[in-house]
């Protein structure tokens, strides 16, 4: 008789600090899977609000991961992935419901695209679920990122596979032989943006995103983070991506485009002075300077690495919105 083969491992890392009210209803999505081989993580920040007891008390097939400080979202989820054994690894927001399917789709994708490194899920909104959060997240020549099909009726019209440049933090997949390669989330980043610059050091060593219509999750936006927090780090960690990770001959013949966008958000903010965000945004980006220092020297070892074309990654850069339809943005 032939040996039975296992079926490969789905490693899902939740951060959580002070999440409560969400995990019962991440957890019991995740014990609704039809896909069985799960390894489940709660890597948890320092919560106060009875996280721990509930995950004890009701979730025991849960593997815990206690922070005695709150780490940030990547802190968070680096504790989670350096211990996750699988041959796959998923971070979920612990404010996500995810489709019975979704665990099923993500791994059927790694299986079908040995090119990916990543999967990207169709994220729509917890309380509006025809409504997009996004369809995979782009990232335009003049360095801004966003959503694809962000607040978007789902009508059909990303029903397709394709590739994407990144996946959304909130719910994205990693392989696990792409991580050892390129490494986990970039700690300095704490909070927000830090899937891109993930996704952009894939993409740089020939790594692709695909984005599969079936790993379908619901997102309670913002419900456990946002507003200044996140403005701040918007602000700060954008510009690092652009210092870290976009190449030099792209700079030479996108910069002024770049410099553009980032002026235009910050006069954005001025304009919007008066709110807290704004406010925090110009903060955020104003500190982008005194990182800037470190984000150069990872820099030079990411430049160094690179395996792909600059004519292939400034292909797959989105144009500008005078050579499309509309614009969007991110969220987070």
């Amino acid at each position: 008789m032939g040996e039975t083969v296992a079926s490969p491992r789905l490693s899902v890392i939740i951060p959580n600090w002070n999440g409560a009210h969400h995990l019962k209803t991440c957890l019991d999505a995740l014990r609704s899977q039809t896909y069985a081989n799960l390894e489940v993580i709660v890597a948890d920040n320092a919560s106060s609000d009875g996280s721990l007891e509930l995950l004890a008390d009701h979730y025991p097939e849960v593997h815990v991961i206690t922070l005695h400080e709150n780490q940030g979202f990547t802190g968070a989820c680096n504790a989670g992935l350096s211990i996750a054994t699988g041959d796959y690894s998923a971070l979920l927001n612990n404010d996500t419901e995810v489709d019975p399917g979704w665990a099923e789709a993500v791994i059927d994708t790694f299986a079908r695209h040995p090119e990916a490194g990543l999967v990207a899920s169709k994220m729509l909104l917890f309380d509006q679920r025809d409504r997009f959060h996004t369809a995979g997240d782009l990232y335009r020549v003049d360095g801004r990122l966003f959503n694809r099909g962000v607040w978007e009726t789902d009508t059909g019209q990303y029903d397709e596979e394709t590739y994407v440049f990144s996946a959304c933090g909130g719910s994205s997949a990693y392989r696990r032989a792409m991580l050892n390669d390129i490494g986990l989330l970039d700690d300095d980043f704490f909070f927000s943006c830090e899937d891109m610059d993930l996704g952009w050091r894939a993409q740089l060593t020939g790594y692709r995103c695909v984005y599969n219509p079936n790993a379908i999750v619901y997102h309670q936006l913002k419900a456990t983070g946002g507003g200044p927090t996140a403005s701040f780090y918007d602000g700060r960690n954008v510009i690092w991506i652009l210092v870290k990770n976009y190449p030099a001959a792209l700079w030479r013949k996108h910069g002024f485009k770049i410099i553009r966008a980032q002026l235009g958000l910050a006069w954005e903010a001025l304009r919007a002075w008066r709110g807290a965000a704004a406010r925090a945004r110009l903060r955020g980006m104003a500190s982008s300077v005194t990182g800037l220092r470190n984000m150069l020297r990872k820099r030079r070892a990411i430049q160094r690495d690179r395996r792909v074309s600059i004519p292939y990654l400034e292909s797959i850069l989105t144009p500008m919105p005078s050579d499309r339809a509309h614009d969007t943005h991110r969220t987070e």
